[in-house]
């Protein structure tokens, strides 16, 4: 090979080094640039947590959501069952008042009292208490004796008839809710000496049904159910021995009101009970039974409702 030939064959071998060094410097600047951060990944917004109850659930509705009254349901003749709505703390306490409608048309009345008290009074709520009232949860009962499904005047009530009452105690269905509630529910019920209807199936009855709802939404910390009359306050349980909760909110209310607390309710079986059935719920829960059919006794039930009041927000 000539001088010259030498020559090209050196400067070829530069050429080649030369791109090769470039390309090798391109190949880093590459790697470099994949490793930066990216202004797509930069945008990315932080998810807010998860704020509801179990896998994927929705977050629970809070009190100040709902407003100072909700139809939470309606009954068997389309009339509308309303709960009123106190305070906003996170502790709810459940009152419950006209299951038996027109049978025990006082148990409505003591709850609209207890409804203008805390309008009237709303420091009365401790602040991590809230509080719902439903004064009428079988409207159609309560309808058919005293001619009204909300607010009416005592002495109206006080004039019907003892067989007027009694039709009232069911809803249009000639159901006892208080006997369809899914805690050892039986289609064919006892109330005292006579056999009465369950309905057909645990929550059958749309009254029964919309309660069943509301405490499985809101999942109350306690619960208060009036009936009468007997004059005592007994604590809740489904087939077993009432839960210290309860019998502890049971003592706290009947000492407060003055009335007699009972072990268990054993004058004869109650199969469906609403209040037994929140015990299976894991919800304390009691039914104070008032003295007659037609007093609500309210100073006796006011000091109850704020004892408490006061123990659940401890």
């Amino acid at each position: 090979m000539n001088s010259k030939n030498i020559s090209i064959a050196i400067l070829l071998l530069l050429l080649i080094g030369a791109f090769g060094f470039l390309f090798t410097q391109q190949s880093d600047t590459v790697v470099v640039v994949e490793n930066e951060p990216t202004d797509m990944e930069e945008e990315v917004m932080p998810v807010e947590p998860d704020n509801g109850i179990g896998n994927g659930a929705e977050p629970i509705p809070q009190a100040e959501a709902r407003g100072p009254e909700s139809v939470i349901g309606t009954s068997v003749s389309g009339n509308e069952i309303t709960a009123y709505h106190f305070g906003s703390g996170e502790k709810e306490v459940l009152f419950i008042g006209g299951i038996h409608g027109g049978y025990s048309w006082n148990t409505a009345l003591v709850a609209y009292e207890m409804i203008d008290y805390l309008e009237a009074n709303p420091s009365i709520i401790p602040d991590n208490v809230s509080v719902t009232i439903i004064p009428v949860a079988n409207p159609d009962g309560l309808e058919s004796a005293v001619g009204a499904t909300g607010r009416f005047e005592a002495s109206k009530a006080s004039a019907i008839s003892d067989a007027a009452r009694t039709a009232g105690r069911f809803n249009a269905n000639e159901v006892d809710l208080n006997r369809n509630f899914d805690c050892e529910w039986s289609e064919n019920a006892t109330w005292q000496s006579r056999s009465v209807s369950g309905g057909k199936s645990p929550f059958s009855e749309p009254e029964a049904a919309a309660i069943q709802n509301y405490v499985n939404m809101y999942k109350p910390s306690a619960a208060v159910v009036w009936f009468s009359s007997e004059g005592k306050v007994y604590p809740s349980a489904c087939a077993g021995v009432p839960s210290k909760a309860s019998v502890e909110l049971a003592a706290t209310y009947a000492t407060a009101a003055g009335y007699p607390a009972a072990a268990e309710f054993n004058a004869y079986a109650i199969t469906g009970d609403m209040v037994n059935w929140m015990a299976k719920q894991n919800i304390p829960a009691i039914s104070v039974l008032l003295t007659d059919h037609k007093n609500t006794e309210w100073n006796k039930n006011k000091a109850g409702i704020e004892a408490v009041l006061k123990a659940i927000a401890e």
